[in-house]
């Protein structure tokens, strides 16, 4: 199983703040010869807004030393488990998690802009300190 990203534990938090019960930690997707671990897979328990939604969301916390090469790798890594998750389980939507810092930054830069509208990037943008999500992004 991958190393988990330093904000794992904080995105578990700030969802289950949101109203949203972790199923699996990580999601695993098994797809030919291969397994997947997505970070978290998560729904909204029967009553809430969100009623009847199963999420996916993959921690990024943007901490190398290239917002471009940790851009690059999130992009791809997204492509990925998207596909699969098409394939897999349709029924949930894949969700970027990042932090306040990397979207007021690399996703506010027209390259992470860009990524977003053309890759259709959704996101979740969290608070690490406060473990709480600020923003989803569709």
């Amino acid at each position: 199983m991958p190393a988990r990203d330093m904000y794992h534990g904080a995105v578990r938090r700030a969802l289950e703040q949101d109203g949203w019960t972790i199923t699996d930690d990580p999601l695993i997707l098994p797809f030919g010869q291969h397994n997947l671990f997505v970070d978290l897979g998560a729904e909204a328990p029967i009553a809430a807004e969100k009623e009847g939604r199963k999420i996916a969301v993959e921690v990024k916390g943007f901490a190398g030393a290239s917002d471009v090469v940790e851009l690059e790798r999130a992009v791809g890594q997204y492509a990925l488990y998207g596909g699969v998750l098409a394939e897999t389980h349709p029924e949930r939507t894949l969700y970027l998690a990042v932090t306040l810092e990397a979207y007021a930054g690399v996703f506010r830069d027209p390259l992470g802009q860009l990524m977003i509208e053309r890759q259709q990037l959704r996101l979740v943008v969290f608070d690490r300190g406060r473990e709480v999500i600020t923003r989803w992004i569709e």
